[in-house]
């Protein structure tokens, strides 16, 4: 073995990228790739990283954490990905799988680790599983894509099909069932408010006003506070009380229910994916959308019922009502799921790093929904990702900034 062969492996949605992985750390080889037999081989991934948090919980057992006082389940993404990849350099590793190594990074610590990679490419070979063709390091030498179970090798990364399949949503998104009985022009403001927890301040005077049928995006740097500015919008933070915070047209603390608040919004993050484990159909997944219910509790309307074929239709998945919502892909799944907080038609639709771990193909056709949904509706749209997608057509970003003495705000007119 050459230790300057770098393999990258384009993964779809739809690859069995766990027998991949479980047949090289088994066998140290994988259908037509070389053999790796006799070398050492580990795995950073997010697999690696939740095994290493059970065994802390469980077991008390640190192992990339012995020497930190923070506990690895504690840590940002950022720093878990950090923490491994330091201890796997440290423990004689001689290939690496990188199972997309910078997924839910912000971009100073995607840099940050490219260029540590690179540095050790001279004395590790890596085996880099890519979705998205931009994540691709710059010193592999050999390609290969995983179509369902087999591997197929390609002489460049360019003459693999998949990076150029592109889909994009044709017709109209279905009306809403009922009319917003909501007539202010400002949905959201928030005006020089200050959030700390402890001795930390994690916002700094922030100033924010979200008006009817404005389309932004919210980024930052992981650990800037999206998360808790999020936690405020949706009015589950108690941090909001005595600020001035204005959700809906009333202030914060002045009575209103975190009911009617989640009434008027739509949310996804791929997290909530998890909790639909049961025999779901994704037509009923959508009518749940309508009450933010897990299952349905309530026989649906004729309307709603509607209402959903309709939005099926405009994904080109009609045919699929009747599937289960565990048996689609996770492309599917994130379609399904976006789709299903926005059919109400809210006064606020916010999306939650919705593309994280997507390939090209289904990143495409999820902003693609996305900017239809903000081009033929009044609902205010409020995107979050790590990862700038090329395609999303915002009106204004908002870029949280991290400082000393907490994050500040800056808005851009895009």
């Amino acid at each position: 073995m050459k230790t300057n062969h770098h393999w990258g492996i384009y993964i779809t949605n739809t690859s069995n990228k766990k027998q991949l992985i479980h047949e090289f750390l088994k066998n140290s080889s994988y259908q037509n790739i070389e053999s790796y037999v006799g070398h050492k081989i580990a795995l950073f991934s997010k697999i690696t990283i939740a095994g290493l948090i059970e065994d802390e919980d469980r077991h008390d057992t640190k192992i990339i954490t012995k020497n930190s006082n923070q506990s690895l389940k504690s840590m940002s993404s950022g720093e878990q990905k950090k923490a491994l990849l330091k201890h796997l350099f440290s423990t004689d590793n001689k290939v690496i799988i990188l199972d997309n190594v910078f997924d839910n990074l912000d971009i100073e610590s995607q840099i940050n680790i490219k260029k540590t990679l690179t540095e050790k490419a001279d004395k590790i070979s890596f085996i880099q599983l890519i979705s998205r063709k931009e994540d691709t390091l710059p010193f592999l030498t050999h390609y290969a894509a995983l179509e369902n179970e087999t591997l197929k090798t390609y002489s460049s990364l360019n003459t693999i099909p998949l990076f150029k399949t592109k889909n994009k949503i044709t017709g109209s998104i279905p009306p809403p069932i009922l009319t917003s009985n909501f007539i202010e022009k400002t949905l959201i403001k928030l005006k020089n408010v200050t959030v700390s927890f402890g001795d930390k301040t994690v916002l700094k005077n922030i100033n924010w006003q979200i008006d009817r049928g404005s389309f932004w995006e919210l980024i930052g740097a992981n650990g800037s506070g999206k998360t808790t500015i999020l936690s405020m919008l949706t009015g589950e933070n108690p941090k909001g009380y005595g600020q001035d915070l204005y959700i809906f047209g009333k202030k914060k603390g002045s009575g209103e229910s975190i009911w009617d608040i989640k009434k008027r919004i739509g949310y996804f993050t791929p997290s909530m994916t998890d909790k639909f484990k049961g025999n779901h159909t994704i037509e009923n997944m959508l009518i749940s959308g309508y009450n933010d219910s897990i299952g349905l509790y309530t026989k649906p309307t004729d309307v709603q019922k509607q209402r959903a074929l309709e939005w099926l239709k405009l994904l080109q998945m009609e045919d699929l009502k009747d599937t289960l919502f565990k048996e689609l892909s996770m492309g599917q799944k994130r379609v399904i799921m976006t789709t299903r907080a926005m059919v109400k038609h809210p006064e606020l639709l916010i999306l939650d790093e919705p593309t994280a771990g997507l390939d090209d193909f289904s990143a495409s056709i999820l902003v693609s929904l996305v900017n239809k949904m903000a081009q033929e509706s009044q609902t205010t749209i409020l995107f979050v990702s790590h990862r700038k997608e090329s395609n999303l057509t915002p009106q204004y970003q908002y870029l949280l900034t991290p400082s000393t003495t907490g994050s500040v705000g800056t808005i851009t007119k895009l």
